[in-house]
């Protein structure tokens, strides 16, 4: 979830404790990863930290003295049906080795219940900078740097959509077929279960996205969570991405979709307050437009923009049901993270600036 869509704590360090109630039998995870992964033999005992940046998924860092791996597994609790899909994210990277090479490599997928009572995944340890509410110093260093992290995530996400998901071995992935209907409609139906009040603004733009549902210019891979904050960037270059994060959710389908993802998160200073322009990274100077980065993504893939707003629209009113998904599971005590109480009012306010966005667009 954005910065631009969320209170904004103090800058969370790259690892930490793990938090209460988060924790996994550490003992079933060393003794199921050293029976499989034969370079941890004789490794030093293991020791367990937390990513403590994300919102969804849980993310720790295994620490098997100098060689460290990343585990990766639902939240704790019901989750919504096909979300936080751990399967899903080894499949896909998986697939993409030898054809996109800004992710991480995948080592396991354990389906087995028993080990922490949740599926998970096993990958390598990415090391970089992921920019959320200060750009760091070792990268504003560089001359015109937050243009160019701007650019280099626009160009990898082109680079993405153009990778042949056929010779991926990826094409079981989903149906391209329909999918910004499928899309529109799903993200309603998870709202409708997620859901603590009625809104009615959000049905009304649910309906008004399908009667002006775009025509995608060709199938390609959907990231479908690409933003400045999923995206790790190598410190002595702001011009490159070292990996994307967070493929849990990838699939086959209109590729504008993870640019009209990338424009919702997108605040730009001269933006009203209440689209979050005071907490919001790319609201800083030095910071590219929307109407720039979209240029970008146009020129790279050659197709027209046109119907750019819708896109943005949906996005931002899929970001309000994230929210409502993330929300709830506070309300209905499946976590006790304090951060997630501050959501029910962005809720909203969410839904108001993807309301404002469509009608500006026609829409």
């Amino acid at each position: 979830m954005s910065e631009a869509f969320a209170h904004r704590p103090p800058e969370a360090p790259e690892v930490a404790p793990v938090r209460a109630g988060e924790r996994f039998d550490e003992v079933a995870v060393d003794s199921y990863l050293r029976a499989r992964l034969p370079e941890l033999a004789g490794a030093q005992p293991l020791e367990v930290l937390q990513f403590p940046g994300g919102h969804a998924n849980l993310t720790y860092l295994l620490r098997f003295g100098e060689r460290e791996l990343v585990l990766r597994r639902p939240p704790l609790g019901p989750v919504a049906p096909r979300s936080h899909d751990m399967a899903r994210e080894y499949k896909v990277l998986s697939g993409l080795e030898g054809h996109f090479d800004r992710k991480p490599r995948a080592w396991l997928l354990c389906e087995d219940l028993s080990v922490i009572g949740a599926v998970f995944l096993i990958m390598e340890r990415m090391r970089g900078i992921v920019v959320r509410s200060q750009v760091p110093a070792e990268l504003d260093r560089y001359p015109d740097a937050r243009r160019r992290m701007s650019f280099a995530l626009v160009d990898a996400m082109a680079e993405l959509h153009e990778v042949d998901y056929r010779e991926a071995g990826l094409e079981d992935l989903g149906k391209p077929e329909g999918f910004a209907e499928r899309q529109v409609n799903g993200w309603k139906g998870r709202f409708d279960r997620a859901k603590h009040a009625e809104n009615r603004l959000f049905d009304e733009l649910h309906t008004r996205l399908l009667a002006k549902l775009p025509s995608a210019p060709g199938a390609g891979l959907v990231h479908n969570d690409l933003k400045l904050d999923n995206a790790m960037l190598d410190p002595r270059d702001p011009g490159r991405i070292v990996t994307f994060l967070d493929w849990d959710m990838t699939t086959l389908g209109d590729p504008l979709v993870d640019l009209g993802t990338l424009l919702g998160y997108w605040v730009q200073g001269d933006d009203p307050p209440e689209r979050g322009a005071a907490l919001s990274v790319t609201a800083q100077p030095g910071f590219p437009t929307r109407a720039e980065i979209a240029q970008r993504y146009a020129e790279r893939r050659r197709i027209p923009l046109d119907t750019i707003p819708w896109y943005e629209s949906f996005a931002i009113w899929k970001t309000a049901v994230v929210v409502q998904q993330i929300y709830i599971r506070f309300v209905r005590g499946q976590t006790s993270d304090p951060r997630f109480q501050l959501l029910e009012k962005r809720i909203p306010v969410l839904v108001e600036i993807a309301d404002a966005v469509a009608r500006e667009g026609g829409i």
